[in-house]
């Protein structure tokens, strides 16, 4: 299964680089560099999306990236997350 959603990235104070993800309630990630952000943000949302589905079997519909209001200095970015089917999970 795959699954996308949007995470909003800025860069930090110290120079390092967030991720947030409007849709994944507390997901999180951070990073030295763009690259590394958005790997720790894939896995992240890899955490997330598993505990959810195990724990309530569905999840939180996706908010259009377009829709996003970004603040100055942010981006968007889709994260693409794969799994595989386990069971128990309604497809």
């Amino acid at each position: 299964m795959k699954f996308i959603y949007p995470a909003v990235i800025r860069k930090t104070e110290t120079g390092t680089y967030h991720a947030s993800f409007p849709d994944l309630e507390d997901c999180q990630a951070e990073g030295e560099t763009i690259d590394e952000v958005l790997d720790n943000a894939n896995a992240a949302a890899y955490d997330w999306i598993t505990v959810e589905l195990e724990d309530n079997d569905h999840l939180p519909p996706v908010t259009d990236i377009r829709d996003i209001e970004l603040k100055d200095g942010e981006i968007a970015r889709h994260i693409s997350v794969t799994m595989r089917f386990m069971e128990g999970w309604e497809e």
